[in-house]
């Protein structure tokens, strides 16, 4: 399922779609949305971005749009005289001067006034998004070490999403192979310099994730490891999915878990209990 840097991704390619133009024609599969559709029109789209795996589409009047694709949802862009090739179930369309942004499959989709977004059920339960609300480290360390946080286990803790939004399996287990850190580890049990660092390389690490379609790994490693036949898939990451194979920084090969019910790869050398 794709995580927080490939939501954004899909973002940027919506605002790019849509943003700074008028919308033509709206068209909404959902009865509760279709009496909305003809005040949309004419209306501007200021900007496309997302939060947590939820993208908000935002309009010049002040609403927005939230879509969320779940499992099977999915954005196709086009142009407004040309249908996309699927069978899949039109949800959402959106035309403005010419293009189009078709959303099929998902279900989760409702029309908000900007200033009562955060009452959304969904939104509501997230922390910030590391990609679009500028966490800086100093307030990843700070937001790490609420009360309600700074006990839990940070294999665990890394994948709900109330601490930091849009963090998933893969983003978990690579962010506590950069940091040193096994998931058992509390933020209680860190140290200041280790704290620090844990934050800086959950922004690091997620933002590399984003700049560069998924690729996690240091690029010396990832080359050293396509010299020797590996897939995309395998060298993009320096633990996930890697599981057997020797871990690039030390040799020692690279172990599976799970915890809290998901896939979580590690180093036992570099990531000592």
């Amino acid at each position: 399922m794709p995580e927080g840097p490939e939501i954004r991704r899909a973002a940027d390619r919506l605002h790019e779609q849509l943003a700074g133009r008028r919308l033509e024609s709206v068209w909404f599969a959902f009865p509760e949305l279709a009496a909305e559709a003809e005040s949309l029109v004419g209306r501007e789209v200021t900007a496309v971005d997302s939060w947590g795996k939820a993208l908000l589409t935002r309009f010049d009047d002040g609403r927005v749009l939230y879509s969320h694709n779940q499992l099977y949802g999915v954005w196709k862009l086009h142009d407004a005289e040309r249908e996309p090739d699927t069978q899949r179930s039109l949800r959402v369309r959106l035309t403005a001067e010419g293009r189009s942004a078709s959303l099929y499959s998902a279900s989760d989709v409702s029309l908000w006034p900007a200033e009562r977004l955060a009452e959304h059920p969904f939104l509501s339960r997230l922390g910030p998004d590391l990609l679009t609300h500028g966490v800086t480290p100093e307030q990843a360390m700070a937001r790490l070490s609420e009360p309600r946080f700074v006990r839990r286990r940070l294999g665990g803790l890394l994948l709900d999403q109330a601490p930091f939004a849009g963090i998933g399996n893969y983003l978990r287990s690579e962010i506590l192979f950069f940091a040193g850190l096994p998931p058992t580890a509390r933020v209680v049990d860190l140290d200041g310099e280790r704290l620090e660092g844990l934050a800086h390389t959950i922004l690091a690490v997620t933002r590399q994730a984003y700049e560069q379609a998924g690729v996690t790994n240091r690029a010396e490693w990832a080359a050293a490891a396509r010299r020797q036949g590996e897939s995309r898939r395998l060298s993009r990451f320096a633990v996930f999915e890697r599981d057997g194979r020797p871990c690039h920084a030390c040799g020692t090969p690279v172990e599976r878990l799970m915890v809290a019910s998901r896939r979580l790869y590690r180093c036992p050398s570099c990531q000592p209990d």
